[in-house]
């Protein structure tokens, strides 16, 4: 007799998940104590060993509430039972940039980064499911988002991976049932100031009663659409501007990048833009505050040329054309028609 059906599910697609991953490589699982990291950290204590495979935890511990360090030992002292050693609590310092959610996001991945490059890990798992990437969507699109970030979360990201991200949450809540775990339910995932706690608990539940049962897996399915959309032009836009990156000495020692507007002018604008933005990412101006509506001042250099000054973007990085030469430095060169 087999597993319960959706402790089957979630060892399935960790299975999957590690199907590349040499024999005898650490694997860790980034786990909250919630059911989604739980059931994923149970799946990967049963897979591993089978698998050939060491497995590990970490949990991290932001220090936002009070016993949060008490809440971090007690997630690693499941680890022996669940078959993963090492296992480790991570504290770590959340700053302010960008909001608290950003802000302890960004502390949480360096955090597990620094620990899985300590450790040898060849890749760490998170425990995200399709309602996560379902609310991803969503909250990109109430931004305006383009393709690539309508794309949601990757199933593979450098060492991070989300087997999860096909299963809905009442499966991992039925696996951690059927395992007899209790997960932890973080208080924060109830706080309605938090924007996503509000997607969660209002927004999802809302559309699914005017539109029916199915919404979150229509978004997922959005993102899987989005993704392969995105990844072929972003290949196209890729090989556009290995060829029409200029070459010039004077320019590269002031950390400009020159790109020939020859090569930019007659193409679609989603593949034109994508270039654009990685000149721009190039010449210093940091990814995560460069927004649409900075590329398509830059843009306009390009499709709408009639002498303008420099375009400032994100990062002190402003954008001039000169000769038919697309220049983004962060210091200043004149436009010349």
């Amino acid at each position: 007799m087999g597993p319960p059906p959706a402790v089957a599910d979630v060892r399935r697609a960790v299975r999957h998940a590690l199907d590349d991953v040499k024999s005898g490589a650490l694997v860790l699982v980034a786990c909250s104590g919630g059911a989604d990291s739980l059931a994923l950290a149970a799946a990967l204590g049963f897979v591993a060993p089978r698998a050939g495979l060491r497995a590990g935890l970490l949990t991290v511990d932001h220090g936002l509430q009070p016993g949060s360090a008490g809440q971090a030992a007690e997630v690693v002292g499941l680890a022996p039972a669940l078959g993963l050693d090492p296992a480790e609590p991570l504290s770590v310092s959340v700053g302010t940039s960008g909001g608290p959610e950003a802000a302890a996001r960004q502390a949480r991945y360096a955090a597990l980064s620094e620990a899985a490059g300590r450790l040898g890990a060849a890749a760490v798992l998170l425990g995200h499911t399709r309602d996560d990437q379902a609310e991803t969507v969503l909250l990109r699109l109430a931004r305006g988002s383009g393709t690539r970030s309508l794309a949601g979360m990757p199933a593979r990201a450098g060492l991070y991976r989300r087997p999860l991200l096909e299963l809905g949450r009442r499966t991992t809540v039925a696996a951690c049932a059927a395992l007899g775990l209790s997960p932890w339910d973080d208080p924060h995932n109830l706080d309605p100031r938090y924007t996503r706690v509000r997607v969660r608990d209002r927004l999802l539940p809302a559309l699914e009663d005017e539109l029916g049962p199915g919404v979150a897996e229509a978004l997922a399915r959005t993102a899987a659409l989005c993704r392969d959309d995105a990844d072929a032009l972003d290949g196209w836009a890729g090989a556009v501007y290995a060829r029409a990156v200029v070459a010039d000495s004077a320019l590269s020692d002031i950390g400009a990048v020159a790109v020939a507007v020859a090569e930019l002018e007659n193409l679609p604008a989603a593949v034109r833009r994508r270039v654009l933005r990685r000149a721009a990412i190039e010449a210093g101006a940091p990814p995560g505050t460069l927004a649409a509506s900075h590329i398509l001042q830059v843009d306009r250099l390009v499709t709408d040329w009639h002498g303008q000054r420099r375009v400032e973007v994100p990062g002190g990085v402003g954008a001039v054309r000169r000769y038919g030469t697309l220049i983004l430095a962060r210091q200043s060169v004149s436009p010349v028609s």
